[in-house]
């Protein structure tokens, strides 16, 4: 390296020399060992709420958004425009153009609504869908949301060379070669942002994504959550597989499951597809023990005292009594029956003298509780079974009923009255995780006509969720890359099944499928306009399904048929037959075993979809606004979504319609506050004396020390300042 500064050095032009000396002093601090990709230009977004200026930066509407103009001149509806890289001057018609700002460049975000469906007019709780590229949304959430987020489910753009995603407005396709990198550069700005929102002490970063990525993905992972515990997990979500030309067809994906702090997967009630195999003809049942030891210390000589008569009555069908152990130089042979009996020792199949699993006065008492079953007598005496001290709890805690006897006073058990709980494998075969029956043909039923491609399984997300947040009943769970929404509804499905009340946070641009741009474009439109953004993903896709999914009709207003739940077969063992063998022409006993169709997610009580859910959603656009306007407050109104939001989106979001400010905003509906006018402290802090339910208080001050001494006595709530609160700590694109 020293040799090489010194022949740069040798370059007369001074200001090649440096930009070399530039380049060369990034490659020295570039690491050497771990996952490497190559940088690439800033990525960028149109701001088309944002007015044009003199100076501002723009773009064409129609072109890539990176590729940027200055503007030097505004006649009328005319633009002149200096391209940043070659400084070639065009002029442009006004609504040709969009603002675009690059990332890492200052803007200041607020929240438009847009629309709303309320189904839960009594319940506070509120879920969010954002539209709006998730980098700056991510920044937003990251003031909002810092540290408090339970669980992040996420199911980025695959990568896949299918022109299946955009970076800087552009299709990355199978002929760029920087693809990989360009993904991963994009998918390192949002998992570092990802990061600050999820809890410490306990939560979890969920990604899903297929092999053209996982290597790459686990290997960013790693780096990223350095402290976490990562594993992933094979999911079959095609069991037909999608065929590939000469490669093997795809049938399954994968899930990277990033867990801090004490996280970690719940055991649930989980039906018998999770075992690893798709039927089960094994019925649930206790668990009887051989009563004479096997394997090690198994004979007389290794526990002596484990060596004790049983006297069983000759039908063999009773223990009349249990004798005391022998001692070690005592002959077996020398304990004479009782009448009506015949003496059972614990002897091995060889021959040699064995012992019981269980001393003399436990076997004594289970004998009683019919804990032990007597077999049939052989030459070496009798194989009796017992309840071990486990399988015995599952009496005396219900999860079997005894419903009778056996002649030998055994108990007779009846059928697992609960669930057997369990931690799956990392291997997913689950019927209800198919990504077309659950996913595709269900999206098209609750939109009422195919408008996305690839949903995943409504069941496959719910049951990931189910994992990390079911015995979290108030979860945050945030989804940057939305998509068709599935991730909100799987959410309300779990709050239905156990009266929860976990709050779901989306994001997704508004982007518009290729196909659909190219119409909209030979019609006229143009990104920005009404009609084009009508059919972008957000709101043609993921905010219909929100809405249709909670109220229960399709776009149409049509009732949606069908229930939550998936059919599937199971075998239950019916009672023994009587066949003839078609070989030998003998009777023969045998199981025969019945088809049965049964309803999963029993909990539910076969819910219809119809029935909706009782939620309520808010549809909000990521907007962005003057920092000169916020810092003089002439933007109030436009922040109030963003101080719901902040406040815990409780309840609707309010809404402030009157021309002129007033002194105080006091809404315990929304268990919030805030103090416009600070001179009117006294007055506001009696409000907060007559409504304690407010937790989250707002105080517009430019006194750092006068902000301090308002909020003293308010110990346990959520204070901030207002406006350096936002204008401080909230600087998107900063890399603060």
């Amino acid at each position: 390296m020293a040799l090489l500064q010194d022949l740069i050095q040798q370059i007369d032009d001074p200001a090649l020399r440096e930009r070399i000396l530039q380049e060369t002093d990034k490659l020295v601090k570039q690491k050497k060992f771990g996952l490497v990709f190559e940088e690439h230009l800033p990525e960028c977004t149109p701001l088309y709420d944002m007015p044009i200026h003199l100076g501002s930066k723009v773009a064409l509407k129609t072109g890539y958004v990176s590729d940027i103009y200055i503007v030097k001149k505004i006649d009328g509806k005319e633009v002149l425009c200096d391209r940043r890289e070659t400084h070639e001057q065009k002029t442009f018609l006004l609504d040709e153009l969009v603002v675009v700002a690059q990332f890492g460049e200052p803007i200041y975000p607020t929240l438009k609504p847009i629309d709303y469906v309320e189904n839960a007019p009594d319940s506070d709780l509120w879920h969010i869908l954002i539209e709006a590229d998730n980098y700056h949304a991510l920044q937003l959430l990251e003031y909002l949301y810092a540290g408090k987020v339970d669980c992040i489910y996420i199911d980025p753009p695959y990568n896949t060379g299918a022109r299946d995603w955009k970076y800087n407005n552009d299709y990355v396709d199978n002929s760029d070669s920087y693809r990989h990198s360009k993904w991963l550069s994009m998918m390192e700005k949002r998992l570092k942002l990802a990061k600050k929102l999820l809890n410490p002490e306990d939560s979890v970063l969920i990604v899903t994504i297929d092999e053209k990525e996982y290597l790459h993905l686990g290997c960013l992972l790693e780096e990223i959550f350095s402290n976490a515990r990562i594993q992933m997990v094979s999911s079959v979500i095609n069991s037909a597989g999608v065929t590939r030309g000469d490669e093997f067809s795809r049938s399954n994906e994968y899930l990277y499951f990033v867990k801090l702090g004490n996280a970690s997967p719940n055991s649930l009630a989980l039906y018998e597809d999770w075992r690893g195999h798709t039927k089960s003809e094994k019925k649930e049942s206790l668990v009887w023990n051989q009563l004479m030891r096997s394997g090690t210390g198994a004979r007389r000589v290794d526990r002596p005292n484990m060596f004790y008569p049983l006297f069983v009555n000759v039908e063999g069908t009773r223990i009349i009594k249990i004798g005391e152990p022998i001692a070690i130089d005592v002959d077996r042979k020398s304990v004479q029956p009782l009448e009506g009996t015949r003496v059972v020792w614990p002897i091995r199949s060889n021959g040699e003298e064995g012992r019981w699993r269980i001393g003399r006065d436990s076997l004594i008492s289970i004998y009683e509780k019919g804990y032990v079953r007597l077999g049939a007598f052989t030459d070496k005496g009798m194989a009796l079974t017992y309840l071990a001290n486990g399988e015995q709890q599952k009496i005396e805690n219900g999860t079997f009923k005894i419903t009778g006897y056996r002649a030998d006073g055994s108990i007779v058990e009846g059928e697992m009255e609960t669930e057997r709980t369990f931690i799956p494998g990392t291997q997913w075969d689950i019927p209800s995780h198919n990504a077309t029956y659950f996913g595709s043909q269900l999206l098209n039923k609750i939109l009422g006509e195919k408008r996305f491609d690839f949903p995943k399984s409504l069941y496959a997300v719910h049951d990931t969720l189910r994992f990390f947040v079911a015995n979290k009943p108030e979860a945050l769970i945030v989804d940057f890359f939305a998509g068709s929404g599935t991730t909100l509804h799987a959410v309300n499905l779990l709050n239905a099944e156990d009266d929860g009340k976990r709050r779901c946070v989306m994001v997704t641009n508004n982007e518009v499928s290729e196909a659909e741009a190219t119409n909209l474009s030979l019609q006229g439109y143009k990104p920005g306009d009404e009609e084009w953004e009508r059919f972008g993903i957000a709101r043609y896709v993921t905010w219909e399904r929100t809405k249709c999914s909670i109220i229960g009709k399709n776009v149409r207003n049509e009732v949606i048929s069908g229930n939550y739940g998936t059919e599937h077969d199971v075998y239950l063992p019916d009672e023994e037959a009587s066949l003839v063998s078609k070989t030998t022409g003998k009777s023969i006993r045998k199981k025969i075993y019945i088809k049965k169709t049964v309803l999963d997610y029993e909990s539910m009580n076969g819910m219809k979809i119809s029935d909706g859910f009782k939620a309520n959603a808010a549809f909000v656009k990521l907007s962005f606004l003057d920092k000169t306007s916020v810092a003089l407050g002439r933007q109030f109104k436009e922040l109030i979504p963003v101080l719901w939001m902040k406040g815990g989106s409780v309840s609707k979001c309010p809404e402030l319609n009157a021309e002129e400010l007033p002194d105080m905003l006091i809404l315990p509906e929304n268990k919030m506050a805030v103090l416009i006018d600070e001179i009117y402290y006294p007055e506001f802090d009696n409000k907060l004396e007559e409504h304690p339910e407010i937790q989250t208080v707002f105080i517009v001050t430019d006194s750092e020390s006068a902000y301090r001494e308002m909020i003293r006595t308010y110990d346990g709530k959520d204070c901030f300042q207002l406006y350096r609160d936002y204008l401080d700590n909230f600087r998107i694109n900063t890399g603060r």
